[in-house]
């Protein structure tokens, strides 16, 4: 019995490391165990202002773009890259051209655009360049409101700009 617990204790070890290589692996990112989510490089009281002033433009534009059924321009708020995600109902979508064919049908030309805008926004800078961003969207067509829910996108900065990389909407 000893020896068997003995193997389950070196079988579980081995799986967290595996675990920890893989987050590693994936996200580049490193958890440390009773982190309470203060990093020792914390922003700056300037940097998040800035860092909260750029993402609310962002999403600002990104709603314009997709309001003027500007596809490209809508896409632009996602990084260019194949490992960003959006989660759907359905499940994950890999990749920033993938998830551009997943909008792609609501931007036919001549098609009538909802207009976009989020609400409730709040953002939580994780790290100088990782941010966490809860909001409520809504799609509204004349006086009338075709869809409402919760969003949360987590942005990154790369070359001075913040882009999602992963998408979260109900």
């Amino acid at each position: 019995m000893g020896g068997s617990l003995t193997m389950i204790k070196r079988l579980m070890r081995s799986a967290t490391a595996c675990v920890v290589i893989s987050v590693i692996g994936t996200t580049g990112c490193v958890f440390v165990a009773g982190n309470t989510g203060s990093w020792s490089a914390n922003p700056t009281d300037a940097e998040q202002i800035q860092a909260r002033s750029d993402i609310s433009a962002e999403m600002t534009a990104s709603a314009r773009a997709w309001t003027s059924g500007d596809l490209n321009g809508f896409m632009d708020s996602y990084e260019n890259s194949n490992t960003i995600t959006y989660v759907t109902p359905k499940g994950v979508v890999h990749g920033r051209d993938a998830i551009r064919d997943r909008y792609a049908p609501r931007f036919v030309p001549g098609a009538m655009h909802d207009a976009l805008s989020f609400e409730n926004v709040e953002i939580d800078l994780m790290a100088p360049d990782v941010a966490n961003v809860i909001a409520f969207y809504r799609l509204t067509r004349g006086d009338s409101t075709t869809a409402y829910g919760p969003t949360t996108v987590v942005m990154r900065r790369r070359d001075g700009h913040w882009r999602i990389i992963h998408d979260h909407s109900s």
